[in-house]
C-alpha cells in the first residue's frame, strides 16, 4: 500500500470511529510514515513538531493508539519503559523482531508461518488468535569482542 493509500485508510479510519481529521493528527501521520527506523513517541513527537509546530505530547499519545488499532503503525515492547513504534504499509503482522541487548537496535524478519502456528495452536483450546509476537533478544558479537557496535547509534 502507498502512502496515499495508507492516508486515505487513516482517514476512513477515523471517520469510521467518529473522530475528527485534524492537521495535528495528519502530521503525526505523516511524521510516522517519514521515519524509515523504529521509533519512540518522543522521537515521533519532534518529527511531528517539525511538520507542524501545535502538536501536542498528549496529541501524539492519543493518536498512537489509534493508528495501531488502523494496523497503520506497529507497536513493538522490548521490555523498557517505552514502546517502540514502525509505520507498517505493506507488511503484514507477520514480522518477527530480534532485538540487540547491548545496542537496542531492532531488526525485523518476515515470519509467514506466525499466522498457520497462531491458529493452529489457538484452535487446539477452542480459541481464536487476536494477536501474537515474535521477539528474540540477541547479543551482539562484535560489541561483546571490541566494545564497539556498528549499530549503535
Amino acid at each position: 500500500m502507498n502512502i496515499d493509500a495508507c492516508r486515505e485508510k487513516f482517514r476512513a479510519f477515523l471517520g469510521e470511529h467518529g473522530l475528527r481529521v485534524t492537521n495535528q493528527r495528519l502530521a503525526i501521520f505523516e511524521a510516522a510514515f517519514q521515519i524509515k527506523e523504529h521509533f519512540t513517541a518522543e522521537e515521533l513527537l519532534d518529527r511531528a513538531r517539525a511538520i507542524d509546530s501545535s502538536v501536542s505530547r498528549a496529541t501524539v499519545y492519543r493518536t498512537l493508539p489509534i493508528l495501531t488499532e488502523s494496523s497503520l503503525v506497529r507497536e513493538i515492547d522490548v521490555g523498557k519503559d517505552f514502546k517502540f513504534y514502525l509505520a507498517n504499509p505493506e507488511k503484514g503482522n507477520e514480522q518477527a523482531q530480534i532485538v540487540c541487548i547491548d545496542c537496542d537496535k531492532i531488526f525485523e524478519i518476515d515470519a509467514p508461518f506466525l499466522e498457520w502456528y497462531g491458529s493452529s495452536v489457538s484452535s487446539k483450546f477452542g480459541l481464536r488468535p487476536v494477536s501474537q509476537r515474535l521477539q528474540i533478544s540477541a547479543q551482539c558479537a562484535e560489541y561483546r569482542n571490541t566494545g564497539v557496535c556498528k549499530n549503535r547509534s
